[in-house]
């Protein structure tokens, strides 16, 4: 589906979403776009956090434009609205605690995408499994990406995640 940015110049918003069975373990990612594009995949060997921040990445190579990008990860939306890349890239990827940043190679290819001075990216966060409709879509799509990484596990559902998706 070819995706234009919105005519009136606001963001496209987009819900991202992560999943992983164990974790580590079989992982997957989704994100869509009300009424509009949508995108999964996985990992056969990943974490939650890895997958939180590879759905933040699909989306940005999927959605051209402004873009709003709206999650139930901590992780990722405090990285953005706290500014923690500054520390860690002042520190030497070094987190606070001065350990090695975890899934550097993830946050640079986002980093590249989402600061970005030609191209607006906000976040916003969402409380998980708590009716949002949204957030219920890309559940499902990532948690039906990682059930397909499993080769020794259930098939995927019919595209229902932990939650009910709502009409």
């Amino acid at each position: 589906m070819d995706v234009s940015p919105n005519a009136d110049g606001t963001p496209i918003v987009v819900y991202t979403d992560g999943s992983c069975l164990g974790n580590p373990g079989p992982g997957g990612w989704g994100w869509a776009v009300d009424r509009g594009p949508e995108g999964s995949g996985g990992e056969p060997h990943s974490t939650n956090q890895r997958m939180e921040v590879m759905a933040v990445i699909r989306a940005l190579e999927s959605l051209p434009g402004p873009v709003h990008v709206v999650s139930d990860s901590t992780y990722v939306v405090n990285c953005f609205r706290q500014s923690w890349y500054t520390g860690w890239k002042r520190r030497g990827w070094k987190n606070s605690q001065g350990k090695p940043v975890a899934n550097r190679d993830l946050w640079e290819r986002l980093f590249a995408l989402a600061l970005d001075p030609e191209r607006p990216i906000t976040f916003a966060w969402v409380k998980g499994h708590s009716g949002d409709r949204m957030n219920d879509v890309v559940d499902a799509l990532a948690t039906a990406a990682a059930a397909r990484q499993d080769p020794t596990g259930p098939p995927p559902d019919s595209g229902l995640g932990q939650g009910q998706l709502l009409p």
